[in-house]
């Protein structure tokens, strides 16, 4: 007799759903444990091959530690405000509410089709007004602790989307990561959020983190932390002075021209007549390009000269001032001190352009000779003297620290800190987001909404396509926009929306207390489910929705309305599942995998096993589909070892078996708190093996390989934990322990290595010491053979793992 899940896997889903399994109890005494992964939108294609991966990892987390006795928060939600929805509602031209509840509808049989341990009653959804009432709010709280503002700047701009997207959100390549098509620079005014102001707490609060260090050095270097200094030159002619910024100013002597952005607001003031002309049309094709494309260091250096000149404060020398469009005004002060000596893009204008070159550093022991290319190192200081400063002879941290003091005594510069991370862009010009809770009355001034007034629901419309001028949709529809101020004097609404990542910044919170409707989370919940224990999601998300949400909640818990200063103590991040060939599943190229006709052929079990097994969770892994016959055929051994009624003895067995069994279960319990499931896996499979070869088995063996299997084949393992005659679910069967008598060996093997090879390998008593061990060896004939003739030198013995042979040559 074998297993057939067509007969068990939606009896177990209904049983699950009427017992309320999966109910989370916040007033439980058990020690908590968040598990969460991040929460989809709900797109008309369904869960992707991707989707089901990561809900199997972390569904597979939530039953571990559930079986190990916590009180298990694992909740699933619906990101289903922003450009994603609206896209696919225009594509099939029905409005997003209503396409939202039909993929939200297909998406939540699909997940539990795959029998997830998620608690329904703590669904939530972004787009619904019981949920985005509390995004308006947050919004309020950030905007009256001064965190938001309004200005007009350079934006990036998808004329496809047709929206101001984030620095974030555009790619290395000057694409926008929604559609990859090219984003160009445009003026426009914005909402923003002053992330900025939290660029030191967000640097700092990654040290308490367990997030892999490639993800900590991610979002570290999108902040860019710089070290340097403030320098002031003032400009010839005119009652004006430039500030830049540099990490070198030791090499200030040799800084021999000056650059500012094409959007420099003093541009036009400082370029002279014979200059204007050209200095605006350039200024007009930079305004064309991406920032990218500006900023990219292997595109033609292009710039104009404004026919103003500025002063090395220095030492003393008249430098040009001219315009490029490789500065950005978003970056810095918009303006740079150009040492082309030791500056690769510095060098490549000056060659250009032929401006001088003036070589301040040089490395130790080297002639000064003329260069061919920038010297970048850090080498002792040359040509760098003045009347009063002499920094010639001196390092690089010493020249550093002299100028900084001699500027600050001048007046000219201070040391100064410099972040990379800019402002965040925090406005749509579309239709389906979360309305701002702003009103602008007569005068023009902006006014907040009362809290009771939350929430500022959307206007139902026939038509929310998104405009050509970079307005929203929702400006044309007069009864939205035409309103009262507080006292009742005519105004209007702003018309822009948030962007997606609004109610993604804090659902988990919300996940905490989903039915309250006195506060987004109470303080009393909050420190009950306390941070995430374990938050599963890709790196593409570390510079966009994981630092966003690092800086909402830091802010709010300055205004002490959370109860933790960051949100996700740990981050396990999943690698992609690929097409077979090994490229990203795609459906132009064919080679996507529809998860539905997996669970009708193989059931729910076999295909959550398949993804846990096929590699570790953070690496990319390719679809093989032999694999799943593969796990079909351990499940199926499985079954076939538990319906033998007539071997089962009571207890967990004997021998060979019982050795193996209490070895399992103290290096799966490893695996399992490491996430390492696929050797999990593949230590159950030897465990299986053992059993088969015992002529009894230990009933209790066997519930403990269920126990250990039930975190990845829920439905059957349940079938089998009632086979077995249990009662009650085998979801909340405590984990197996295992018993270290059962772990002591007799015999090891070790490995024998001459001049640290491996030549064979033996077995020697367990436990001895490693004189013991060493003349056990080489007493052995087998290994006497190997070191015949040999002059031996030096013996590393290490008990119970190797021994080598240090033999003169």
């Amino acid at each position: 007799m074998e297993y057939n899940f067509k007969n068990t896997e939606a009896r177990w889903q209904k049983n699950w759903a009427d017992q309320s399994i999966y109910k989370v109890d916040d007033e439980s005494d058990k020690e908590k444990f968040y598990c969460l992964a991040q929460f989809p939108y709900p797109s008309g294609a369904g869960l992707h091959m991707g989707h089901v991966a990561i809900y199997t990892y972390t569904d597979a987390i939530a039953r571990f530690k559930t079986h190990q006795g916590y009180e298990v928060l694992h909740p699933m939600g619906w990101d289903a405000f922003g450009l994603p929805t609206e896209n696919h509602a225009i594509k099939m031209g029905v409005h997003p509410a209503e396409i939202t509840k039909k993929n939200v509808a297909n998406f939540r049989k699909q997940l539990d089709s795959l029998g997830f341990s998620y608690d329904w009653d703590r669904e939530i959804n972004t787009s619904h007004p019981d949920y985005f009432k509390w995004t308006q709010s947050i919004w309020m709280k950030l905007h009256e602790a001064g965190l938001t503002y309004k200005s007009e700047m350079p934006v990036n701009w998808c004329d496809t989307c047709k929206i101001v997207v984030a620095n974030e959100e555009v790619d290395a390549d000057g694409t926008h990561e929604r559609c990859h098509n090219p984003t160009e620079q445009r003026n426009m005014k914005q909402w923003m959020f002053k992330i900025t102001q939290y660029a030191e707490q967000l640097l700092e609060g990654l040290d308490e983190l367990d997030w892999p260090e490639s993800s900590k050095k991610a979002q570290r270097d999108w902040i860019g932390k710089s070290i340097g200094a403030e320098v002031q030159f003032n400009i010839n002619a005119f009652d004006e002075s430039l500030t830049v910024f540099t990490t070198r100013p030791d090499t200030l002597f040799g800084a021999t021209y000056m650059v500012l952005a094409p959007e420099h607001p003093l541009v036009e003031k400082i370029s002279s007549a014979e200059q204007k002309d050209i200095v605006k049309e350039y200024q007009n094709k930079s305004a064309r390009k991406s920032s990218f494309d500006r900023s990219e260091m292997n595109t033609e250096k292009t710039g104009v000269f404004t026919g103003a000149y500025a002063t090395n404060p220095l030492n003393g020398a008249d430098i040009p001032i001219w315009i490029a469009d490789y500065v950005l005004m978003s970056y810095g002060t918009g303006a740079i001190m150009a040492v082309p000596a030791h500056d690769t893009r510095d060098f490549e204008f000056a060659q250009e352009f032929k401006l001088p070159i003036i070589r301040v550093l040089r490395e130790d022991g080297v002639p000064d000779e003329d260069l061919n290319e920038a010297f970048t190192g850090d080498g002792m200081l040359i040509n760098s003297s003045n009347d009063d400063l002499n920094l010639n002879g001196l390092n690089k941290f010493k020249a550093i620290d002299t100028t900084i003091q001699w500027l600050e005594e001048k007046s000219l510069g201070k040391k100064a800190i410099n972040y990379r991370l800019r402002d965040w862009i925090f406005a749509r010009q579309r239709y389906w987001g979360e309305p701002f809770p702003v009103i602008y009355n007569e005068s023009g001034e902006m006014e907040l909404l009362k809290e009771s007034d939350l929430p500022l629901t959307l206007p139902q419309v026939s038509s929310y396509q998104p405009t050509d001028t970079g307005e929203s949709p929702l400006a044309s529809i007069d009864d939205f926009v035409n309103t009262t101020d507080n006292n009742g004097k005519p105004a209007m609404r702003e018309t822009d929306t948030m962007p997606q990542w609004a109610g993604s910044c804090w659902y988990y919170l919300r996940f905490m207390d989903p039915n309250n409707s006195e506060a987004f989370a109470s303080m009393a919940r909050q420190k009950r489910w306390g941070r995430v224990d374990v938050y599963v999601g890709g790196t593409e998300h570390l510079n966009l929705h994981d630092l966003y949400s690092r800086f909402w909640h830091r802010a709010l818990y300055d205004l002490g309305v959370v109860a933790e200063k960051e949100p996700f103590q740990k981050i396990l991040h999943q690698g992609m599942i690929l097409g077979a060939d090994g490229s990203k599943m795609s459906k132009s190229i064919g080679n996507v995998v529809n998860p539905d006709i997996l669970i009708e052929k193989y059931g729910a079990d076999v295909v959550r096993l398949n993804l846990c097994f096929m590699g570790p969770v953070e690496a990319n892994k390719p679809w093989n589909e032999t694999g799943l016959d593969a796990i079909r055929r351990f499940v199926s051994r499985t079954s076939r070892l538990i319906y033998e009624k007539e071997k089962w003895i009571n207890g967990d067995g004997e021998g060979d078996a019982l050795v193996a069994l209490h070895k399992t279960i103290k290096i799966v319990l490893g695996d399992m708190e490491r996430y390492r499931f696929n050797t999990a896996i593949a230590r159950m499979m030897e465990l299986l093996n053992a059993l088969q070869k015992a002529d009894k088995r230990g009933k209790g063996a066997l519930e403990k390989l269920l126990i250990m299997l039930s975190p990845f084949a829920p439905h059957f393992c349940e079938e089998m934990w009632q086979l077995l005659g249990n009662e009650g679910s085998v979801t909340r069967a405590s984990y197996p322990n295992f018993e270290e008598k059962y772990l002591v060996e007799d015999e090891v093997e070790i490995a024998v290595q001459i001049l640290g090879k491996l030549k064979l390998r033996v077995n020697v008593a367990a436990g001895l010491n490693p004189q013991e061990q060493q003349d056990v060896v080489l007493a052995m004939p087998s290994v006497q053979e190997k070191l015949a003739g040999a002059n031996i030198k030096k013996v590393i013995s290490v008990p119970g793992r190797l021994i080598n042979f240090v033999i003169a040559k």
